[in-house]
């Protein structure tokens, strides 16, 4: 062995990434076994609030900011809007009708 190979180390080895995550993200795709618990801790507050008895009819992001105990301002509401809307389409929430969201129905077993 070289000196040159003993300062490099060893070789590194790059995980391969899953097929359901979506590059450069923190939101994998929703697979049927998949639970709440692999979303980042933001992620699962925002699902938690939706799943909610306040939830299930359907809330806006600035219904949502409160009920996360954030200030309704622009700034605040924007930035849920845009993790609402990954969720929304990687399949972890469900946009009812424009604007608002709601958690997936989950079925019964």
């Amino acid at each position: 062995m070289t000196v040159t190979e003993v300062l490099a180390g060893p070789p590194s080895v790059v995980p391969e990434p899953t097929g359901s995550a979506v590059a450069g993200s923190t939101v994998p795709r929703r697979e049927t076994d998949m639970a709440a618990t692999t979303l980042a801790p933001d992620y699962q507050r925002i699902l938690a609030v939706l799943e909610s008895e306040a939830g299930r009819e359907g809330m806006r992001c600035q219904q949502l900011a409160l009920a996360l105990g954030l200030e309704a301002v622009p700034a605040k509401v924007e930035g849920l809007r845009s993790k609402a809307k990954r969720l929304v389409e990687r399949g972890w929430a469900l946009q009812v009708r424009p604007g608002v969201l709601t958690a997936l129905a989950v079925p019964a077993v």
